[in-house]
């Protein structure tokens, strides 16, 4: 798209339409959105870097999702502090595993989706309307996917109709399911409902939820290989973000820090982490 010698916006700027900022551009620039990009035959997957574990859980007054570091590239870790967890908006959260820089790029379009939505309605979308919205952009990349580029996000939020947090995930045609208690996606996401089937609680606390989150995140690592540990050296810990009735909080790297210190230290004493009750 291109501005006039005048300097003036286009037309297509000036002209009323409608709340979509993805039917906006498929109208007026569609090479900008991802689905409509021809990268000829072939199987892609091996060559770019991707994403690995994501998870996300509930707790009495909202959601917790957290992410690993890692991003690799066949058996290469590509990226050793990729974040994959982002503000959706003021209420909701959306993280991804797969392809990076389609993940990255899909999240922000994702955000300007819903900023754009609420500028021309003057309303924000229902948490149900948001999952809808993240629904169209899973599919509009089923063409990449089907070539090894997959994105697979999770989305969460805390929805102020019902006064809890829930977690949406999809597949890679869009097919969208809703989350009771605790998800995780990516390469380690068996190892972590694993963990999290036997740590969860409904009536935790925001810090529980957390901590319970980073153990699914540890015990991940320890049997997925591509997904990043908590790396000590380099002080490098999970994304993590907490949504309540107040909104998103991208909790501080000191705070995440020092949870991981307390779970690490506990695990020199029980690597396999904390044992759940027989009844």
């Amino acid at each position: 798209m291109t501005f006039d010698a005048s300097g003036r916006l286009p037309e297509a700027f000036l002209t009323p339409g409608g709340s979509s900022f993805m039917d906006f551009l498929a109208g007026h620039a569609p090479d900008l959105l991802p689905g409509r990009r021809n990268l000829g035959s072939g199987d892609l997957s091996n060559d770019v870097p991707h994403g690995t574990t994501i998870v996300a859980a509930t707790f009495a007054d909202g959601v917790v999702m957290a992410g690993d570091r890692r991003a690799t590239m066949g058996n290469i870790i590509a990226q050793r502090d990729i974040e994959k967890v982002f503000p959706a908006d003021e209420y909701s959260c959306v993280a991804f595993a797969g392809t990076a820089g389609l993940g990255v790029e899909m999240v922000r379009l994702f955000q300007v989706e819903l900023e754009h939505y609420e500028k021309l309605e003057g309303v924000t979308l229902s948490l149900d309307g948001k999952a809808n919205r993240l629904t169209a952009l899973i599919r509009g990349n089923l063409a990449m996917a089907m070539q090894g580029l997959a994105v697979v996000p999770l989305f969460a939020g805390y929805d102020h109709d019902v006064k809890a947090g829930r977690i949406f995930s999809y597949d890679p045609t869009g097919g969208r399911y809703e989350e009771q208690n605790f998800h995780s996606v990516g390469s380690g996401s068996l190892f972590a409902r694993g963990a999290l089937k036997k740590l969860y609680r409904e009536d935790m606390s925001a810090a529980e939820c957390v901590t319970a989150a980073i153990q699914a995140l540890v015990d991940a690592a320890d049997d997925d290989s591509a997904t990043g540990g908590m790396d000590m050296l380099r002080r490098i810990f999970p994304v993590v973000g907490v949504v309540t009735s107040d909104g998103y909080q991208r909790l501080p790297a000191d705070e995440v820090g020092a949870i991981v210190d307390t779970v690490i230290a506990a695990r020199r004493e029980r690597p396999d982490g904390p044992a759940a009750p027989l009844t």
